[in-house]
């Protein structure tokens, strides 16, 4: 099997399978990251995917022969791993899934003690030249022990923490797994929460019968609109594969761009406590800024990206960090994703405001209106972004924490490379101006893509 630099990305693997990702790479990785990482006791899973457990077991056998133990947590969510590292105190975890690209493709996240991300920046570029120009060391004179363990009635109790169950009320809720792993952990949630789940694509599926599980992408979007109005569903809630996602649909079965929900949660935060420090990604910003200001905290950017989030978050002591992406991350969670605790937190607000979740981000969607972020293939995107900036940046005020962003008096945005696929990202934000929205949009995908 081939081994190549081609998976290793700025803060995970991810590549497709066999070609790029697989089992002698999984093995290599197992060897070397005991001594890197000074590991001696790890954590591993997989999602859903069908190349999951022959990558989890190649894994697993690099790991043992290093002298390393092993607690296999069998099918899970990424922020199960983190949640297992950092609640049995184990020296890492390796994660394997590819989160939301499509079927043919794995990967792997890592974290090390704490839950601590392993990033280009903090041991993956190192772990990458073992693996690929390495020589292979001496296995350990004794073998690690590996066990399978099931965490997952810990990690729920974990999760529930977030809220005061005994304040919900019970609300109709569509949830859709995407046929990804979210399913059945909510199956066991669902003993000790009031709502009744309306269950859409709910078992594990690999194959993606119905679609790559990334409710980002707006085909996908549909099945659980769909439900909500057909059941009179309170609220809907979609997953990604590996569920460190979670997406909001209101009671008319519209979808809610994570860039408000950012604000929603952050808002959320700071009237229990105030003046305390909010992350949010560049993206888009001008309505998480203004809510972190005018609720007594402090607003601080951060380049996106898991890794990069949580190392930022770590810096500062933030309670809260979240990205337009769906990815929000909580202090108290080790400063980790979670795609679990932040719909629980919504329907606490909706419980004790008995207000719809349509009339909570009304006035916030109609102050700043923004296009959602929209992909572009292209040839070249480093060429694409040099034009852009030419054209748009003597005008406006430019910065390149993540990509380029450039601003106006009355609008935004934001166009960046993707770090996992071959394309590149807009968003377009502005300032009560939903017409002027959509012209900018418009305006700057022709250019991109000409």
């Amino acid at each position: 099997m081939m081994v190549t630099t081609d998976a290793f990305g700025a803060y995970d693997i991810r590549g497709i399978y066999p070609q790029t990702i697989n089992e002698e790479i999984a093995y290599r990785i197992g060897r070397f990251f005991p001594s890197l990482f000074a590991a001696k006791k790890v954590v591993v899973g997989n999602d859903i995917r069908l190349s999951g457990p022959t990558l989890k077991e190649s894994l697993i056998k690099g790991l043992a022969e290093s002298g390393c133990d092993v607690l296999d947590i069998g099918q899970c969510g990424t922020e199960m791993i983190y949640f297992a590292t950092s609640h049995l105190r184990l020296d890492g975890g390796v994660m394997i899934t590819a989160s939301h690209n499509p079927k043919e493709y794995n990967g792997m996240k890592f974290v090390r003690q704490e839950a601590r991300p392993i990033s280009g920046d903090t041991g993956l570029r190192d772990l990458e030249k073992l693996v690929v120009d390495g020589e292979l060391p001496n296995s350990a004179e004794s073998v690690g022990k590996v066990e399978t363990v099931d965490i997952t009635k810990e990690y729920v109790k974990h999760i529930l923490s977030y809220v005061d169950v005994s304040k919900l009320k019970p609300l109709k809720v569509v949830v859709n797994a995407g046929n990804g792993a979210a399913g059945p952990i909510l199956d066991v949630m669902e003993r000790y929460l009031p709502f009744e789940m309306v269950k859409v694509h709910h078992q594990p599926n690999g194959k993606f019968p119905n679609g790559v599980p990334n409710p980002l992408l707006p085909e996908n979007r549909e099945a659980t609109a769909k439900a909500v109005r057909e059941s009179g569903a309170d609220v809907g809630v979609a997953w990604d594969g590996d569920f460190d996602r979670c997406f909001l649909f209101d009671e008319k079965g519209d979808f809610i761009e994570g860039y408000y929900m950012v604000g929603f949660l952050a808002q959320a935060f700071l009237e229990k406590y105030p003046g305390e420090k909010i992350i949010y990604d560049p993206r888009l910003t001008w309505n998480t800024v203004e809510l972190v200001e005018e609720n007594g905290g402090i607003p601080v950017v951060s380049k996106s990206g898991h890794a990069f989030i949580k190392e930022k978050m770590r810096e500062i002591n933030a309670i809260y960090g979240g990205e337009m992406s769906a990815h929000h991350y909580f202090r108290d969670f080790s400063y980790c994703d979670s795609g679990m605790i932040p719909w629980l937190l919504v329907l606490e607000l909706l419980s004790n405001t008995g207000k719809s979740l349509s009339v909570l981000m009304k006035e916030r969607m109609e102050l700043y209106p923004c296009s959602g972020e929209i992909n572009s293939k292209v040839k070249d995107a480093d060429e694409v972004l040099r034009r852009i900036e030419a054209e748009y940046g003597p005008q406006g005020n430019v910065t390149k924490i993540d990509g380029l962003s450039v601003e106006f008096d009355t609008w935004r945005f934001n166009l960046r490379k993707s770090n996992t696929e071959p394309v590149i990202r807009l968003n377009v934000e502005t300032r009560q101006d939903e017409t002027l929205m959509r012209e900018k949009t418009t305006e700057l995908l022709m250019k991109i893509r000409g």
